[in-house]
């Protein structure tokens, strides 16, 4: 059965009308299907209405097998009787004009540069249209969004007409429709005609304005952010809080506010680059302390167990302590938290394989890992204590004599 539709009178805020079906669709999830509705469902990039239906909550409408599901929580116990229905006014008005203002956006582009949109969709937040263009100006997009405010500060009527597919070929649309049949227009006179068949309110002024946000290249189009009516203001205050917070950190007006955040950015990287040269100074400061404390030992193997160190800081001291003394071998073991690492890096002169060696260790951790035959590293489950890890290792690298 075909619903009749009313929601195209998009001021109806309430009704009644009569259930023909209460159903479970094969997810499970309860609807009804009313003799006349007011609800809009999803279609044509603009969300479905909300509401209720004899005071209970509407989840979702859509439109499947030419039938308007209205998707409730529960079951109603009387579907004998009429039943009312009640609009979300909020979400409603919010999407014609938010719908209208994509109308009227899309045809200032189309108008002015012959940017055509190709689709749309209407978010909770923001509105998206890709134009069928690979690039986009700053003048381009300000010239549009301003052909578009003065439309809607003209208060153009909008107005709605069904249409034979004879009577159409009388008339210039923006974009090909899809449909042959019920052809439903939205006509901005002299400006924009369009087959839709979502909400719009009665004249342009409702829309209130349209603010272009950003933009992106996506696949050879470009995707277009955008706002229109309370969203604009909702963008404001979110936006003006956000600046009021920044100039209190930043101790600057607003107008400078970029050149402060600017500042403090390469202040923070010039920070972190004397950091490292801090931190590299220590790592070769450790290495030698290692090699002189090390440097009376008949062993050929430095080993050593770390808690909480970085495999990149292992990394950098097993290369300045090799670097430093080429008949060295470095074995560091790291245990983080249920993680264990190793780091392997032998000298010159020295004949160990430090990926044999690393490698054959790890089953033991149930690890990975990889490297080359002067230095490997890998990693595993802390299953057991680094010193045993270590142990395992240098007496697996003892297995070979440094080239004399």
């Amino acid at each position: 059965m075909t619903t009749k539709l009313y929601y195209h009178d998009v001021y109806i805020r309430k009704f009644e009308s009569q259930v023909v079906k209460q159903s479970i669709d094969e997810t499970g999830n309860t609807y009804i299907v009313l003799e006349e509705t007011a609800f809009y469902p999803t279609g044509g990039g603009q969300p479905h209405d909300l509401g209720t239906i004899n005071y209970q909550e509407i989840v979702n409408v859509e439109e499947i097998e030419e039938e308007i599901r209205h998707y409730i929580k529960e079951p109603l116990k009387d579907i004998k009787s009429k039943v009312r229905g009640e609009i979300d006014w909020n979400r409603r008005f919010d999407h014609m004009q938010q719908h209208a203002g994509q109308h009227i956006l899309s045809a200032a582009f189309e108008s002015l540069f012959g940017y055509k949109t190709v689709s749309f969709h209407l978010g909770k937040e923001v509105l998206t249209i890709d134009l069928d263009t690979e690039n986009l100006t700053e003048q381009e997009a300000e010239a549009s969004e301003k052909l578009a405010n003065r439309i809607i500060l003209e208060n153009h009527p909008i107005e709605t007409k069904w249409v034979t597919e004879e009577e159409l070929s009388q008339i210039r649309l923006r974009k090909q429709l899809s449909v042959n049949e019920n052809i439903r227009l939205v006509i901005i006179p002299d400006f924009d005609y369009n087959g839709c068949g979502g909400t719009h309110p009665s004249n342009t002024a409702q829309v209130r304005g349209i603010k272009i946000l950003d933009w992106e290249k996506q696949k050879r189009k470009i995707r277009l952010q955008f706002v229109c009516g309370e969203r604009i203001l909702d963008q404001l205050n979110q936006k003006q809080k956000v600046l009021l917070e920044l100039t209190k950190l930043l101790n600057a007006p607003e107008r400078e506010m970029a050149t402060s955040a600017l500042r403090l950015i390469e202040s923070g990287k010039e920070q972190e680059r004397k950091l490292e040269e801090v931190k590299e100074a220590l790592l070769n400061y450790e290495a030698k302390e290692l090699l002189v404390a090390h440097k009376d030992s008949a062993e050929p193997i430095i080993g050593m167990v770390y808690q909480n160190r970085s495999v990149q800081e292992l990394q950098k001291l097993a290369r300045s302590i090799v670097n430093s003394n080429d008949r060295i071998t470095f074995i560091g073991v790291a245990e983080n938290e249920n993680r264990i690492q190793i780091v392997g890096a032998r000298g010159m002169r020295v004949s160990h394989n430090m990926k044999t060696i690393i490698g054959n260790s790890l089953p033991l951790i149930n690890g990975k890992g990889g490297g080359n035959e002067s230095f490997a590293q890998g990693g595993g489950s802390a299953v057991l204590s680094g010193e045993k890890l270590l142990q395992q290792l240098v007496e697996s690298a003892r297995l070979f004599k440094i080239e004399k």
